[in-house]
């Protein structure tokens, strides 16, 4: 069965068919230019844009939900347009993603659209973690499957940690951090903006300026300490040469140097690992919360005590920001420290963490009991959002595992 996966994040869209071996990533917004004015460019049309300095966002989602829904239903459009996808409704069942405990609200809008106005075939909803898990305990071919994981979901507006046992969400031990992609590229823009050179209007390029020089520091007062010393005892030093949109279509890193050549560049410094320090210690900004290694060892201690060895042992970390140079290293450190000793304690970094969830798509897609986990179109026009709470609220995604 060759369905269409749909993991509908709230910065990047991942949609792809299940024969497919990647999905296609596309922004999930619409953004406009101030150098084409007339023109709003739709998701990663963004790459025709002559100059993405100075770009306006309108985006789908607020505070990780969607509410914007004249914008996705245009994003939505784009995304499954000849265009793009070409989608062809009746023939190819929807795997779409939402966010954990989102409102029902929203999930009666989101079904309304898909099915009377799409009008797909049948559909499954789910979250993202649930499919990362899947794809997760799929793994275990040859190997007998664990018995509990946990998932770190590290996404643009917050950070879950959620554990599974025997296949099952753990919905009272999941826990959240108001930390995210989101939040990790407007305090670079403060930053950025208070000491060189006022970029609060590059959202597009400073994000660009996070994902190319930013690193998780193993020892941070050491690597502060590096910082203060001049070039070359500042390893860690580094120019960020900006681009022009001629010759320079994406910034760089390079060591500094005086030769400037009349490229605008940025100097970063401590930047380059206090901004994602963020995930350890989100005080740093005012968020008054714990930092992930604790709010794992939170979400650990609200599941039953025997399962705590086999969900410290199996901890997979997915999502745009854990991506970052030295984030499985940092947290294997410090969550081996808080710990109890004799357990064992393993962090994974998904491979390809961004399409991770997706790639759980594609392989629930290819279950043989797929097709009774969907909702079809006529089940929901006989019995209306109803079959749609009563089947997808339980989180059944990894019951085939």
């Amino acid at each position: 069965m060759n369905a269409l996966i749909l993991d509908n994040g709230a910065h990047m869209a991942k949609l792809g068919y299940s024969k497919n071996d990647q999905p296609k990533v596309i922004p999930n917004c619409i953004m406009k230019a101030k150098s084409e004015r007339r023109r709003p460019f739709i998701g990663d049309q963004i790459d025709e844009c002559r100059d993405v300095s100075g770009l306006y966002y309108i985006l789908c989602f607020q505070r990780g939900y969607l509410v914007n829904w004249d914008i996705q239903k245009t994003v939505w459009d784009y995304m499954f347009s000849s265009e793009c996808c070409n989608v062809n409704f009746t023939d190819n069942p929807l795997v779409v993603t939402e966010p954990l405990f989102n409102f029902h609200s929203i999930q009666e809008a989101m079904s309304e659209i898909f099915f009377e106005e799409y009008e797909f075939k049948r559909m499954f909803r789910t979250t993202a973690a649930d499919l990362a898990a899947f794809n997760y305990l799929k793994g275990f071919k040859k190997q007998p499957k664990p018995l509990a994981c946990l998932i770190i979901d590290m996404g643009y507006s917050f950070t879950h940690m959620v554990p599974f046992i025997k296949g099952r969400k753990q919905k009272s031990a999941i826990r959240r951090i108001d930390i995210g992609g989101k939040v990790l590229t407007n305090h670079l823009k403060e930053i950025v903006s208070y000491r060189q050179l006022n970029v609060m209007d590059e959202s597009y390029v400073i994000n660009q300026v996070k994902e190319d020089s930013c690193f998780v520091s193993q020892n941070f007062i050491g690597d502060m300490k590096t910082a203060r010393k001049r070039h070359p005892e500042n390893t860690i030093i580094r120019e960020y040469i900006l681009p022009d949109f001629t010759t320079i279509r994406r910034g760089y890193l390079r060591e500094p140097t005086r030769d400037s050549a009349d490229l605008q560049t940025l100097v970063l410094n401590n930047e380059r690992f206090s901004i994602p320090e963020l995930f350890f210690h989100p005080s740093d900004i005012g968020i008054q919360q714990m930092g992930v290694p604790e709010a794992v060892l939170d979400a650990i201690a609200a599941c039953p005590p025997e399962t705590a060895e086999h969900l410290l042992a199996n901890i997979v970390v997915c999502g745009g920001s854990a991506q970052f140079s030295g984030m499985g290293a940092r947290l294997q450190s410090e969550i081996r420290a808080l710990a109890p000793e004799e357990y064992k304690v393993c962090v994974r970094i998904a491979e390809k963490a961004t399409s991770f969830a997706w790639q759980g798509g594609k392989q629930l897609s290819q279950e043989d009991d797929f097709p009774k986990l969907c909702v079809s179109r006529e089940e929901y026009e006989e019995e209306g959002n109803r079959i749609i709470i009563d089947k997808f609220d339980v989180p059944e995604v990894v019951e085939l595992v």
